[in-house]
């Protein structure tokens, strides 16, 4: 990504960063979809151990649930 920023100085020295309001906008996308990867990355981390089940247990506990239900869900909102 190339940034066109405008420097702006104060007693000689960069102080600010003008830039088209479309790059920042990208800017902001870009620093959002790091910081949803750095959660996602801490997850798994933090899930690495946790214990797992297969998929043929999966789809037996979720029959065991609809089952016990003869009503269907409702949606709200």
């Amino acid at each position: 990504m190339v940034v066109n920023a405008q420097i702006i100085k104060k007693n000689g020295e960069k102080e600010f960063a003008v830039l088209p309001y479309e790059e920042f906008q990208k800017i902001q996308e870009e620093l959002a979809s790091y910081e949803d990867l750095r959660c996602l990355r801490e997850a798994k981390m933090a899930e690495k151990d946790a214990p797992t089940i297969g998929i043929a247990e999966l789809k037996k506990r979720i029959a065991g649930r609809t089952s016990k239900s003869s009503r269907p869900c409702k949606l709200v909102g």
